[in-house]
């Protein structure tokens, strides 16, 4: 059949080996959750199905070639897969296309990075040291001249592998490329390497999106969202803080899960939750990011639209036309601004502030940063806000100034003389050390209310502060576990996990927690309905909190959901309350199964997202009118 009689050529060698490492990532350094053997079986045979496509190809080149190709396309297929470890370390998902345009915040990165990185690392590249030092001594021999009939015949065989692996797939779960919420899917039933090719495709036609649109498809969305989520908002709140000051603290990677809580007996918040005794606290607030974080949060609150699925639109649409919140405060007479020692370049933010109608941004040259008030990403909190409150005393009023902190950022570093509280003991380092940036950031917002009273702006100002994403992911499942006492780290528990604390402080007002589920999208019309300025005009999917009359139903980026009585998650329909597994989608076939009770909110909430990523990827507010009455 070939020219030359070998064992097992290189490229079969090549595609069990990363095949086989290619699978042990899966099963054992990604938390990918498998619900039957069927998953099982697809999660296993993918990486050899890619893998024995890519290195068949080898056999089409000369017999030096074959070598190259083969030794290079291991060292590349392990750097993708490595980048891909590193970066899931973190934030429990997968790059993407647009992530790749936003290399620029990488310098920025510093000791995180430094973090993600393991030393036993290097056995993930065992595979290509193997395939390398076969091919430097045995190269002649695994390697040869194929015939045409054994090309084809080998070629075949990759095809019909792909189409069955593909068919498995779609079997277990239907429509699979086109419900592309969640990237764990893609990964687990097509593999790492065509998740990578499908996530290429996207981004192209994402790309295209703005150029097709003609103004059309704004239409049933403008009337969708007028009919279904722009409300005039609560009356009895409406103008309660009309001509205050608007001070909006965003959090860093503060949850829910620490608040009014303990650890070694200590509380871990106790500004916070003295806070919350004068405030109104809603308990049952989901932060709603995707990839651009801390970006993302900005983003979903200053337009009350859905981040994109893929990358962030503060770098991947920063120049779309939109209809911004400090936009309609200008418009309004209030000055808007942000505070934020970091440098301005960071996720975009010079480039977005600009266009959506921030009048000045204070980043990193308007702070004085030194080695000694600096841990982890720049200047400690304390400083930060110690050093803002000279910019606010000089602001013209009324004015709209976010705040955004840094201490509280992955890995939570913490200089000795600022720890007040111990580290927990559990196996996670991060979760370890969480605890005590929290305290510090807790500490630090005590300050902060305390330097507002004594220069008088207390009084003339409302206070936001919001957690702007989780913490802690789900890379530290037995951590959490051991710290919420849970018997198991359950997809409900996940959900319930992407709770942010949403504080909104008015002087002279009495406290009151609300426990009606709400998220970030909903936060721009409430600011809006506080300061008694109407946005009958404006176009949003989110809902005044105050308001009664709230769509019932909360979206997050990745598809799941969150109803009064229901959490949806991976197919999943739970209980809210009790966290009771009701039962599996796929499974649920009429009214009396109870999972069925989650059906009627899924295309709902996939109607919502891609109404969302189609104003974003089109540019459509550039065919809006928002003036019009």
């Amino acid at each position: 059949m070939f020219k030359k009689k070998l064992q097992m050529p290189l490229y079969i060698i090549a595609a069990l080996l990363f095949g086989l490492k290619t699978y042990i990532v899966y099963r054992f350094l990604f938390n990918i959750s498998l619900e039957n053997g069927m998953q099982e079986f697809i999660l296993f045979i993918n990486p050899f199905v890619t893998a024995y496509f890519f290195f068949v190809l080898s056999i089409f080149f000369k017999q030096r070639r074959q070598i190259k190709y083969i030794k290079y396309s291991m060292l590349i297929g392990s750097l993708i897969v490595y980048f891909n470890i590193v970066f899931y370390r973190n934030f429990t998902d997968f790059i993407t296309i647009p992530l790749l345009f936003q290399g620029s915040n990488a310098a920025d990165l510093g000791s995180s990075v430094l973090g993600l990185i393991k030393y036993w690392d290097i056995a993930l590249f065992l595979d290509v040291i193997i395939v390398w030092i076969l091919a430097k001594k045995y190269g002649e021999q695994l390697t040869t001249s194929f015939t045409k009939r054994y090309k084809r015949i080998a070629f075949a065989l990759s095809l019909a592998l792909l189409v069955g692996n593909y068919a498995l797939a779609e079997a277990e779960r239907p429509q699979l490329l086109q419900r592309t919420f969640d990237r764990e899917y893609l990964v687990k039933n097509i593999g790492l390497f065509y998740y990578h090719i499908y996530d290429a495709v996207l981004h192209s036609k994402s790309k295209a999106q703005r150029v097709l649109a003609d103004g059309n498809e704004l239409a049933e969305i403008a009337d969708y969202m007028k009919e279904e989520t722009t409300t005039k908002g609560s009356e009895e709140f409406h103008g309660i803080a009309e001509g205050k000051n608007v001070i909006f603290v965003s959090l860093e990677s503060l949850q829910s899960f620490v608040i009014d809580n303990t650890m070694n007996g200590e509380e871990v918040t106790p500004f916070l939750n003295s806070l919350i005794d004068e405030s109104y606290y809603f308990e049952n607030f989901y932060h709603q990011t995707e990839q651009g974080k801390t970006s993302d949060s900005e983003f979903i609150i200053e337009n009350s639209l859905y981040p994109s699925p893929r990358g962030a639109v503060y770098f991947t649409h920063a120049q779309n036309d939109f209809h911004s919140l400090p936009e309609i405060l200008g418009e309004n007479d209030y000055y808007t601004s942000v505070l934020h020692p970091n440098n301005k370049s960071f996720w975009n933010r010079d480039v977005m502030y600009d266009n959506i109608g921030y009048d000045h941004f204070y980043d990193d040259t308007a702070y004085d940063v030194t080695d000694e008030n600096s841990v982890g990403w720049g200047l400690k909190d304390k400083d930060f806000f110690e050093q803002s409150i000279p910019y606010l005393e000089e602001m013209p009023q009324p004015y709209y100034a976010k705040f955004i902190t840094l201490t509280n950022h992955y890995p939570f570093d913490l200089d000795e003389e600022d720890a007040t509280i111990d580290q927990y003991d559990s196996n996670s380092n991060t979760l370890n050390k969480y605890f005590q940036t929290v305290r510090y950031m807790d500490e630090a917002v005590e300050d902060f209310f305390d330097y507002l009273k004594e220069t008088g702006i207390y009084d003339d100002s409302i206070i936001i502060l919001m957690g702007d994403h989780y913490g802690i992911s789900d890379f530290h499942k037995k951590a959490m576990k051991m710290y919420l006492d849970e018997d198991e780290y359950t997809d409900y528990l996940h959900v319930q996990l992407q709770r942010v604390p949403f504080i909104v402080h008015i002087p002279g007002q009495e406290g009151k927690v609300i426990s009606k589920i709400a998220g970030q999208v909903d936060v721009k019309p409430t600011i809006l309905n506080l300061l008694g300025i109407d946005s009958d005009t404006d176009l949003s999917f989110g809902t005044d909190l105050f308001d009664d009359e709230r769509k019932d139903y909360v979206a997050l980026r990745d598809g799941s959901f969150i109803t009064d009585d229901y959490v949806y998650t991976k197919d999943q329909c739970y209980d809210r309350e009790t966290g009771e597994l009701l039962g599996l989608i796929n499974t649920a076939t009429d009214d009396e199964d109870e999972a069925a009770a989650c059906k009627p909110y899924i295309e709902k909430v996939e109607n919502e997202l891609n109404y969302s990523d189609q104003i974003i990827f089109g540019d459509l507010f550039r065919f809006y009118d928002f003036d019009k009455k």
